[in-house]
């Protein structure tokens, strides 16, 4: 009997060792930290919490950001300096440890209280992150102190820091602009997940949205365009009389207040003045900068570039600045000028990228420039623009970066890659002895729809968030010191309000997220899915709208003769699929799906709904025949 009893406990034990990772899963950390382990008791804020710091004002301003956070979930918090941990406080302090990274941090969780230790206050800053996370989704609500009676976290001990010093996201906010209220709001949303930089996409065709105080025009004309909603470069062409309405702008202030806003939260802002192609809503202001003569319009959705032959796009209306106009080089000079004095961020975007060059080739002065230059194409005049923006940009102190068509005709000397078409730019980079940002279109453009395009708004093409997580920055054979880091891109023509913002950024930002401060040997995917459903919660109790297209199925269309076969799949586990043909609406009670299915031949419509554990978690989706017929090849 005793034996027994000795056997049964070693398997007790041995249960409660396997199911380590179970716990870790429950307590649900994004991004996964470096090191992880997790005790068996718990600490509970006591009614009167007290954050103890060093005699440091960043730390402290650091404890009263805490203290607010966590106000609602204790009676009373209170900051107070000190060296030592008291009973039952939160201790951060400040450590001289070479091991730690200056992004790193130590977090240790007993019965008897929080310390949180790290090299730099951007790892105290970081600490606090992930220990937000470990309290109650609860504490995301500004109505947390009603939710709550005690306030409970596991023992846990986390020694964490960043694989990547470049964990980017960039908002476009020329195609569809946002207050600096809500730039406030996206970088409050992006630091929770360790995100520390933001690409302030500032210039595009659809909208100027930075004062330049030497070139007034760039934003009483170039800021403003005529209102149209609907579906983006679908548009109708406005007529000259259109009013003007939609659009705005920010002012140096403005900007200064967000960088100011951005450096309390440990990022850092990259602008971008995207030219010389992307450049509508400068030559609608200024159009001696164009290679062609006319008057321009600030471009408000309606299309203006065919790209049925491919990259680069060939353009309808010239809406690049002019390479050998001397007047466009002075420009340039004013325009980085001040934006270099507005962020101290030690780079400059130039954009670079789809720049058409058609217009360029009947350019008689592109032409005299090409044989004064000695250059042989387009690609060699596009390398002479991008070397000149390189020699400006370091006269202010800064380094350019660009995307990778920067390098068509030659990379200038010491700028740096953000390969997007792929990594293929990038690596060629590298190669070359370049800095490279990886942010290839595969998986990192959060602009494209999530899921099947049945039931997501309509984008030119999908990236599910499984796609997503398997981001991997540093390919094989390149130097990996080289590789800066990555960031996800959210292009916003489709993008009009803040709420959509949220939608495409979350949950795809946490894989990225993940990919850019994880180890990369940590990755998996059904732990990362599990973890993502519980902030899920969170976003519910913080009210920040996200997509829950990983419960909504895709689908494989083919035919076989004239016959559809639909295949379906889901990319997390354990849901099930029902499906009708019949024009209602189906449950749980209809047809589950588990092998292809032929579609009826009289049957208009496929519903489509996803339950688990006898419970509707999909969205109901509805699939035409006409679209059947499409995606199958039937005309």
């Amino acid at each position: 009997m005793k034996k027994l009893s000795f056997l049964t406990f070693l398997a007790i034990a041995f249960v409660a060792c396997q199911s380590q990772p179970g716990v870790n899963r429950q307590i649900s950390l994004i991004p996964q930290p470096a090191s992880l382990s997790v005790g068996s008791g718990s600490f509970t804020l006591p009614a009167e919490v007290v954050i103890v710091v060093p005699a440091n004002n960043e730390i402290k301003k650091l404890a009263e950001t805490l203290s607010a956070q966590i106000a609602t979930a204790a009676t009373k918090v209170r900051v107070q300096e000190g060296s030592a941990a008291l009973p039952a406080s939160i201790f951060l302090s400040l450590s001289a440890d070479n091991n730690l990274k200056d992004e790193g941090y130590n977090l240790t969780v007993t019965n008897n209280g929080i310390a949180l230790t790290a090299k730099k206050p951007a790892g105290i800053f970081y600490g606090i992150q992930t220990l937000i996370q470990l309290f109650p989704k609860e504490v995301e609500s500004a109505d947390a102190k009603k939710s709550v009676s005690a306030w409970t976290i596991p023992e846990v001990t986390i020694e964490d820091q960043p694989r990547f010093a470049w964990r980017g996201l960039m908002l476009d906010v020329s195609r569809h602009f946002f207050t600096k209220e809500q730039v406030k709001q996206y970088i409050d949303e992006m630091v929770k997940y360790k995100f520390n930089v933001l690409h302030w996409h500032l210039t595009d065709d659809q909208g100027w949205r930075i004062e330049i105080k030497s070139l007034p025009k760039l934003t009483s004309v170039g800021a403003w365009r005529v209102d149209k909603t609907g579906t983006f470069n679908t548009f109708s062409k406005p007529a000259p009389n259109d009013p003007k309405t939609y659009g705005g702008f920010y002012t140096q202030e403005d900007i200064k207040e967000v960088v100011q806003y951005a450096k309390e939260r440990y990022v850092n802002i990259l602008p971008e003045i995207d030219v010389p192609g992307h450049s509508m809503a400068v030559v609608a202001a200024y159009p001696e900068l164009s290679c062609t003569p006319g008057t321009y319009a600030v471009n408000s959705g309606e299309p203006f570039m065919d790209w049925s032959h491919g990259h680069p796009p060939i353009a309808l209306i010239d809406n690049t600045l002019c390479p050998a106009n001397e007047k466009v080089y002075e420009f340039m000079d004013k325009v980085f000028t001040e934006v270099a004095q507005l962020f101290p961020f030690e780079y400059i975007h130039m954009g670079g990228d789809e720049t058409a060059r058609n217009f360029w080739e009947k350019s008689a002065a592109i032409k005299a420039l090409m044989k004064k230059e000695n250059l042989k194409n387009s690609d060699e005049v596009q390398s002479y623009f991008v070397k000149r923006m390189a020699k400006i940009i370091a006269s202010k102190g800064k380094k350019m970066i660009g995307w990778d068509e920067i390098m068509q005709g030659g990379l200038a000397p010491g700028a740096i890659v953000m390969s997007w078409r792929g990594m293929k730019g990038g690596i060629e980079a590298a190669k070359m002895g370049h800095e490279v940002v990886m942010t290839p279109t595969d998986f990192v453009y959060i602009d494209y729809m999530q899921g099947d395009r049945a039931i997501e708004p309509p984008v030119y093409a999908t990236l599910r968030l499984n796609k997503a997580y398997q981001f991997e920055p540093v390919p094989e054979g390149v130097n990996a010191s080289l590789i800066k880091g990555g960031q996800a891109n959210l292009w916003t023509e489709q993008v009009y309000n803040m709420r959509h913002a949220q939608y495409m950024t979350w949950p795809r930002g946490f894989a990225i997220a993940e990919a850019l401060w994880s180890l990369k040997e940590k990755r998996n995917w059904d732990d990362f899915a599990a973890r993502v459903e519980k902030h899920f919660e969170r976003f519910d109790m913080a009210n920040i709208k996200y997509a829950p297209s990983i419960y909504d199925p895709g689908f494989e269309i083919s035919k076989s003769g004239s016959q559809i076969i639909v295949k379906m799949f889901t990319e997390i586990k354990g849901l099930d699929i029902h499906y009708s043909f019949d024009n209602s609406f189906p449950d749980n009670f209809y047809p589950n799906y588990k092998e292809p299915i032929t579609v009826p031949k009289d049957a208009s419509t496929m519903k489509v709904i996803t339950y688990r554990n006898g419970k509707p978690i999909g969205r109901l989706m509805v699939m035409t025949r006409e679209e059947m017929n499409r995606r199958a090849g039937i005309k």
